[in-house]
């Protein structure tokens, strides 16, 4: 069976970044813990599913996303200094979640809701860091597809209580545009 719509796709993948002339390994799905998903969906990256569509189980595949492919450009922008107060709890600074490389769930006015990686604590605002972090590189994927099917009625309960998708051992960042896992 090829993927396609509606397909419930069961892959391996190795993620890697360029890192100074060196790949660095971002995120893997193993056959332990294989990134499984509807294709089709907007579970994924739409670039990474036309990389994938038409493949068969056994399939192997390698490919590249570029930066606009991918998560976009890194913004310089959306580094950003907060009021160190509106992360106090009981009128306290909270000190054990509120940490430097720490991705805090936040709300922006508006009432969306995005991550945020915190780059430094001072003594009167935090900076935080509020683009994908995979922005502005380069995705290179190399794995293997090993299930293809249609979807059960079980398998599409437990994608609708789950929020989208099973994404293995990567990072899941849900967001107004779906899981983005690969």
């Amino acid at each position: 069976m090829k993927i396609s719509d509606e397909k419930m796709v069961s892959l391996t993948y190795d993620l890697t970044v360029d890192d100074d002339g060196q790949k660095e390994l971002m995120e893997k799905a193993t056959r332990e813990h294989p990134l499984t998903f509807m294709f089709g969906m907007g579970m994924m990256l739409e670039a990474f599913e036309k990389n994938i569509a038409g493949l068969e189980t056994g399939d192997r595949f390698s490919f590249v996303l570029s930066p606009e492919e991918a998560y976009g450009e890194y913004i310089e922008q959306y580094c950003v200094e907060l009021p160190k107060n509106i992360f106090e709890i009981d009128g306290k600074f909270d000190d054990e979640r509120v940490v430097e490389g720490q991705t805090l769930p936040m709300m922006d006015a508006s009432g969306h809701r995005m991550m945020g990686s915190i780059l430094e604590i001072k003594s009167d605002v935090v900076v935080m860091d509020f683009n994908h972090p995979l922005a502005g590189e380069t995705l290179h994927f190399d794995g293997e597809v090993m299930d293809v099917h249609e979807a059960t009625p079980e398998e599409i309960a437990a994608l609708t209580q789950s929020g989208g998708c099973d994404c293995g051992s990567c990072e899941r960042s849900n967001d107004e545009q779906g899981c983005h896992c690969g």
